[in-house]
């Protein structure tokens, strides 16, 4: 099922994302604890490309046994910074021969041994030209894209990001699902920009759960996500507690999607680094609010 069917067809929806192994020889567990998190169904999985250290060539692999095992639609996700428009089209063949409906369109990290090149001499610089390749393949994909709510990091200001933002969604894109944030006025704020920008798209909103201190450099590092100061303190106060830490992030986490949900934001996101625990928190917590 495409996810702009399921968006229409539920109220409110709760998905998670997770992602592939980073070695072959750890696929039996991470397949395990991916399938684990399938069986609590989830409006949808989102599998990465790679994120979180682990191997794109398993994406499609489990993106599909999800969707065949457990009746769980998939969004696969689909990276084209140093890729040739060749490689493209055999993967979009390939993700349209397995069943899987959804594409994340993402431009991807720039490799560091490529970060000086002349990026006009590259098929593929910006999410852009990636969506645009998908929806000229003739192939029937539903396509997602990602969105800062504080701001692409290469950005120049926030107008040029809407602009680019704006981009996608007249080449093709469905949806837009949103980095993590930590405050959620700073959603809100997004969401108007984007409305009065046009953008009209359905916008998932991302949530993080912290559930030990470590976990925050790395956070900021990938989001740059401003953190607020009652939430700071609650690293301060319980960060040196691991199973504190965890109850206390997990808490944190529902109440932003509960406070969310109340305010109209019917689609939430969850990145839960393949931790079945965190899912189940968190769906059990807003298990009759999404009834």
């Amino acid at each position: 099922m495409k996810i702009t069917d399921i968006i229409k067809k539920n109220k409110r929806t709760l998905s998670f994302e997770v992602f592939p192994p980073k070695k072959a020889d750890s696929f039996d567990l991470v397949k395990e604890a991916i399938e684990k998190i399938a069986t609590l169904q989830p409006s949808y999985l989102s599998v990465t490309y790679g994120a979180g250290g682990g191997t794109s060539k398993y994406t499609l692999e489990i993106a599909k046994n999800i969707k065949d095992s457990f009746n769980v639609p998939t969004l696969e996700h689909l990276t084209c910074v140093s890729s040739s428009k060749k490689d493209i089209a055999e993967k979009i063949n390939k993700i349209a021969s397995s069943g899987v409906e959804n594409i994340l369109a993402l431009r991807g990290d720039i490799p560091e041994d490529r970060i000086n090149e002349d990026r006009s001499t590259w098929d593929f610089s910006h999410a852009s030209e990636l969506i645009q390749q998908i929806r000229a393949s003739g192939k029937d994909f539903c396509i997602g894209g990602a969105c800062y709510p504080e701001v692409h990091p290469e950005a120049k200001n926030s107008s040029e990001d809407i602009f680019r933002l704006k981009e996608k969604v007249d080449l093709g894109c469905d949806f837009l699902t949103s980095q993590m944030f930590f405050d959620n006025s700073l959603f809100y704020s997004f969401l108007y920009r984007l409305r009065d920008a046009g953008i009209n798209v359905p916008v998932i909103a991302g949530i993080m759960p912290i559930t030990s201190a470590k976990q925050i450099e790395r956070a900021r590092r990938l989001s740059g996500s401003f953190m607020p100061q009652k939430f700071l303190s609650l690293v301060d106060r319980f960060g040196d507690d691991d199973k504190a830490m965890k109850q206390a992030g997990l808490s944190y986490a529902v109440s932003q999607i509960v406070d969310l949900y109340a305010n109209g934001v019917n689609n939430i996101h969850v990145y839960t680094m393949n931790n079945y625990s965190v899912a189940e928190f968190i769906k059990h917590s807003v298990s009759e609010i999404i009834k």
